[in-house]
């Protein structure tokens, strides 16, 4: 490693370093979270060895920037921030790799009051509904800056894996949220979505430059592999459920009841017919604690809700639990053909961290007709659906951000019914392809992942590709595509799924022209069914298939792409933390080939 002057140095000209001194040397390293291949400490011992510190070269600040900022790919944005920020007599990378987070904080705040003076000087009124979705969403991204922040100045060196994986969700989930702003304006008038795509600007490089340091920690890490303290994920373990109820054998008694017992005591009962507390379920989310440190359990009995919930990001350790996934259902019908903008249409929008939804379903209603109208929107960091339906057409189930898993629950839809840029896994899982507008195809999954440093995908294991009985005459005239890349670096892996002849042979549809097909990461390995023939698929630089084998499919099981810092064990949500066993072949499939459909946007 080269590193930069006024660091700890090791070169080819020095004497090699004891083993210790190397890991402790490394142990700081991360400690700071400086990722880029250099040394912590102020003071060096100079070429003989003498022992006595030498002075700090006058330059030190600047150095320690430029070694900062050599990750990145916006190095000048980054040295100038910091360096403004900071002034010259700073040189505590840690300190320094805070500063960079503020900064990108200061940067948001600045947009929104930018947003606060344009919203004056538009009058259509999509653009100001648009401008609304600005601010909140730019509120999100700075609190996951502040995550950040908080997280680097808690550093625990004992629980290394987690704190790297904690700063690149959250990190990727600030980008996302400026990201979704800037959606918000597609399809509307004026010059507006223009003026915040420049004033944002910069806000998009301070926050992709904070992850391409992060990102460099891990890289360190896995290069230095020491013994307990790689930047990757855990390798498989003995892990085991029970043969039982299929939870995982390693929980308490109190963990597996969670999900598993039907007589579990909720805190708040909602019943339409007067048998409980309240009669409708924004009544009772009124009376759900904030910043709660237990899970708070609201039960809502059998019946159909029409209300639109909020879950909002105070309300962490919200569990939803209902009568059944066709028994208790929350419907709503707001759309974009009807003026909402799309991250405003969904039924239920969930923020609040640590969130658990199970036997409920979750409707839009709008048709078809009215494109984009979501069902359910996640952003719950360490969220959890299990047994849960989402039904609607486009854009059903927005994941939007951060860690998501869902289990045994049934998706219907037609375009891009599965999308957002956030870390999930769907196991054991419905895909039902619904009827579309005589001139649509279908497309299951859109994921929005828009650099290559993000942690993002959507991992589908175990899960199955059907047609809805309305569709299914109507196959061949509208065909079904596994997905589709929204972003640049849309990334989705199906793995060890049943996938039906619903499936058009081609696999992989593009989004228009040749936009994301060199960049894109999409994989099939062990799936089952007529629809799995990979001969015909798609052949774009993108599509990992042919290449992608038993090793690379690991590494997006549960046990090493999510489980993290072990937050999955917790919930008592039954799950397979490894590959299953290997699929049968899959039957030959004689069907055509499709065509290619435009954007139909978000």
């Amino acid at each position: 490693m080269q590193n930069s002057n006024g660091y700890g140095q090791v070169n080819g000209g020095q004497k090699k370093q004891p083993v210790t001194m190397v890991i402790v040397s490394s142990l700081v390293l991360v400690a700071m979270v400086v990722a880029v291949a250099v040394g912590v400490s102020h003071y060096q011992k100079d070429n003989n060895n003498s022992g006595e510190p030498n002075k700090e070269p006058p330059n030190t600040s600047i150095k320690a920037i430029q070694s900062i900022c050599q990750p990145t790919d916006y190095k000048e944005t980054c040295e100038k921030s910091i360096t403004s920020a900071a002034g010259s007599n700073t040189t505590d990378p840690k300190k320094l790799v805070g500063i960079s987070f503020k900064v990108a904080m200061e940067h948001i705040h600045n947009v929104l009051a930018e947003s606060k003076t344009m919203e004056e000087l538009q009058k259509d009124p999509r653009n100001k509904k648009a401008l609304e979705v600005c601010q909140e969403t730019l509120e999100y991204s700075i609190d996951d800056l502040q995550r950040s922040l908080e997280k680097v100045d808690s550093f625990d060196l004992k629980k290394i894996n987690t704190f790297i994986e904690d700063l690149r969700v959250w990190l990727s989930a600030s980008s996302t949220f400026q990201e979704t702003c800037l959606d918000a304006f597609e399809n509307t008038t004026g010059d507006a979505g223009a003026k915040m795509k420049k004033a944002m600007n910069t806000t998009a490089e301070l926050t992709e430059n904070a992850l391409a340091i992060v990102d460099g920690v891990s890289s360190i890490l896995g290069n230095l592999q020491i013994p307990g303290l790689t930047g990757g994920r855990k390798l498989l373990g003995s892990m085991s459920l029970d043969p039982q109820d299929g939870v995982p054998s390693w929980l308490t008694d109190g963990k597996r009841k969670l999900l598993v017992d039907p007589n579990i005591k909720p805190d708040i009962t909602v019943a339409q017919d007067g048998s409980g507390d309240f009669k409708t379920i924004n009544e009772a989310v009124q009376r759900i604690p904030l910043s709660n440190a237990t899970q708070f359990i609201v039960y809502i009995k059998k019946g159909i809700y029409k209300e639109r919930v909020e879950i909002s990001k105070k309300m962490i350790n919200v569990m939803f639990v209902g009568d059944g996934q066709t028994a208790t259902v929350i419907t709503g019908n707001l759309n974009f053909i009807d003026g909402t903008p799309t991250f405003k249409t969904c039924t239920l929008a969930v923020v609040g961290n640590g969130f658990i939804g199970k036997d409920i379903g979750i409707e839009n209603s709008a048709g078809a007709e009215k494109h984009q109208a979501v069902a359910l929107r996640v952003q719950s960091d360490n969220s959890v659906f299990y047994r849960c339906q989402m039904d609607g057409y486009q854009d059903t189930l927005y994941c939007h951000s951060h860690r998501q898993f869902y289990r045994e629950c049934t998706i219907s839809g037609t375009i891009d019914y599965v999308f957002g840029n956030s870390e999930t896994v769907l196991q054991k899982c419905i895909f039902s392809s619904r009827k579309p507008l005589s001139n649509q195809r279908n497309i299951v999954t859109a994921q929005g992942r828009k650099g290559p440093r993000e942690p993002t995908a959507l991992v589908l294991q175990d899960c199955s590709f059907v047609a809805d009985p309305g569709l299914e005459p109507f196959k061949k005239q509208n065909p079904t595509f596994l997905g589709r890349p929204w972003k640049e670096f849309s990334r989705t892996i199906i793995m060890q799924c049943q996938i039906g002849d619903v499936i058009d042979p081609i696999g992989w549809l593009p989004w228009f022209g040749d936009f994301g097909l060199n960049t894109c990461y999409y994989a099939e390995y062990d799936n089952r069914g007529m629809g799995s023939v990979l001969t015909e698929r798609a052949t774009w630089r993108g599509i990992k298939t042919n290449g992608f084998g038993y090793d690379a499919a690991e590494q997006y099981t549960v046990e090493n792409y999510l489980e993290g810092n072990d937050w999955l064990k917790t919930t008592g949500v039954p799950y397979f933390p490894g590959m299953l066993p290997v699929a049968h072949s899959a039957p030959a499939n004689s069907g055509p080939v499709a065509g290619v459909v435009g954007p139909a946007g978000k």
